[in-house]
């Protein structure tokens, strides 16, 4: 059987999806429902279901960059969004990112039979067949029961997907946003609904850098442009761009750029 997680802010939604479809007709079995985006990346996380059917706009999360999270660290996972929102760029955006098919609600049966057996028949082509399954078509190894195959385990150019550019850009975006303060990869990671050590794999193998480097860049960047101003004290302008350690922002400035913060200030 496939295993299926359900998430809709809506119950009505998640308890008709869990009862109407005739889930056993395609091998599935409704494993974990959820009314929003955190919960079900937790219980993705957990169960590593074979596929999801999740709105797209709920509380705690936008259900986009949980798709990108999950097509990012689970990229075998079949994923239908169901949503009420028309937005033609929406769906390309998720289709670009992975997700299988784009149904607006209200949805009929047919297109709901329609989704669910396009997911499974691509998880067929992969040689996914589910658990408890005796025999499959051919003869090749199943995969370990309940699993997924993870991003993570594939070749670095493998690991170039849509949803994990997504994921990347979301994140340094993040870190534009936030290098003021003592900003963390568990909060980026967060902020991203990824674990921090998938955060880090993905970041490195898209820009070659890890997350600290990153930032340093991204907060060193924001000196040099601090440092045009010749009324600001270097270490007020250490404190603006989240370095809380003169000697610390002076170390950094002088490995990234070559000289003190005080020699580029004179160049200038």
């Amino acid at each position: 059987m496939y295993k299926v997680v359900i998430i809709d802010d809506e119950p009505i939604i998640v308890k008709g999806l869990s009862q109407i479809v005739p889930w056993a007709k395609y091998d599935c079995e409704v494993v974990a429902t959820a009314d929003n985006g955190q919960e079900g990346l937790e219980q993705i996380r957990e169960l590593c279901p074979d596929i999801v059917i999740s709105d797209i706009y709920m509380p705690k999360m936008n259900g986009l960059l949980m798709a990108a999270a999950l097509k990012s660290e689970f990229e075998d996972t079949e994923v239908t969004i169901l949503t009420g929102y028309r937005d033609f760029e929406l769906v390309q955006q998720a289709l670009r990112l992975g997700v299988t098919r784009f149904i607006l609600k209200p949805s009929n049966m047919e297109e709901l039979e329609e989704a669910v057996k396009a997911m499974t028949d691509k998880l067929k082509k992969k040689g996914i067949y589910g658990t408890d399954t005796k025999e499959p078509p051919d003869e090749s190894p199943m995969p370990e029961k309940g699993k997924t195959a993870a991003i993570s385990d594939a070749e670095p150019d493998e690991a170039e997907t849509p949803a994990g550019s997504f994921i990347v850009k979301n994140a340094c975006a993040f870190i534009c946003a936030n290098y003021d303060h003592k900003i963390t990869l568990k909060e980026v990671a967060d902020n991203t609904y990824v674990s921090q050590w998938h955060l880090s794999k993905l970041l490195n193998r898209h820009t070659g850098q890890s997350f600290s480097e990153i930032l340093n860049h991204t907060r060193i960047e924001a000196a040099k442009e601090l440092l045009k101003d010749p009324s600001l004290r270097i270490g007020e302008i250490a404190e603006r761009v989240g370095f809380f350690d003169l000697a610390h922002f002076s170390r950094v400035f002088k490995k990234m750029t070559g000289v003190s913060a005080n020699e580029y200030r004179n160049q200038l």
